[in-house]
């Protein structure tokens, strides 16, 4: 890659960041397009984040962010303006420079129904799902299958508090959509929600082997489409039960592809090259 006096920029910023996937796959991207522009991975502590954004300022040859943790929320009040997405989510993923100002979008919720579109041919218009988690990305998958027509969506999260303030966030926003909340423990089984069709996990639960399981796995049924977010390892125990059991399964891979090829889109105006953007970050 040749870079110049042209050259556009564009950085991941988070704290750890190092392994980020993000670089690779814009990378690519770029190349694919032949847009003359590098990504890099920037470190930035959280109590340096103001620094950061102040430096993005400056440059004049920006072509845009991605944010990731712990900084997601924290940079909203540092920018000029939300997108609706950011508005709804309450987060950050994607800075978008524009006429001098710096703009944050999410592209995260988009993603997601992307990747399931694509990846389990799955569409939420009416569809009931459960979402395990309470975070910042549970809110924007739940966030984002109710705007999309989602009958019925029920956040499982072992804090139950958590749970209702979060169904109570997307409720407001998306009166339409039945949204309400569970406890989860070991014992929760997939039946206590009637008509599931769709289970999302937004934990952290399944990133090593000697995680404790979420739920009773074993009253997953095949009718069940199976999401656990986590892409390294590339099936989680969660995943290969729900697979054994006949249940359509996907990692996070998609979604981290669809959305980092939406900020690509918005970013360049160009239709992003899915395809190699996908095969960068194959594991």
């Amino acid at each position: 890659m040749k870079i110049d006096g042209h050259t556009k920029l564009a950085f991941v910023l988070g704290y750890p960041v190092t392994h980020s996937l993000s670089p690779a796959m814009h990378r690519a991207a770029f190349a694919a397009t032949g847009i003359n522009a590098a990504y890099l991975p920037w470190v930035v502590a959280p109590d340096r984040l103001a620094e950061a954004v102040r430096g993005l300022r400056a440059m004049e040859n920006l072509l845009g962010a991605n944010v990731t943790v712990p900084h997601k929320e924290a940079i909203v009040p540092l920018l000029d303006g939300l997108t609706p997405e950011a508005e709804a989510f309450g987060a950050v993923n994607t800075v978008l420079p524009r006429d001098g100002k710096l703009i944050g979008d999410n592209t995260d919720g988009a993603g997601f129904l992307a990747a399931l579109r694509a990846d389990l041919g799955c569409e939420a218009g009416g569809l009931t799902a459960v979402v395990l988690g309470a975070g910042g990305a549970a809110r924007a998958v739940a966030m984002s299958l109710a705007r999309a027509g989602a009958r019925r969506v029920v956040l499982v999260n072992r804090s139950l508090e958590r749970g209702r303030l979060v169904a109570d966030a997307v409720a407001a926003r998306y009166p339409a959509c039945e949204v309400t909340a569970q406890a989860l423990q070991p014992r929760w089984q997939v039946s206590e929600v009637p008509e599931i069709r769709l289970l999302v996990n937004t934990t952290s639960v399944g990133l090593h082997s000697s995680d404790p399981l979420l739920f009773a796995y074993s009253s997953l049924s095949a009718q069940i489409m199976v999401c656990d977010l986590i892409y390294n390892p590339p099936e989680t125990a969660l995943l290969q039960v729900a697979r054994s059991r006949g249940c359509r399964t996907t990692n996070g891979m998609g979604m981290l592809v669809h959305q980092g090829a939406l900020a690509f889109e918005r970013w360049t105006g160009k239709p992003a090259p899915v395809h190699a953007m996908r095969e960068a970050v194959a594991i």
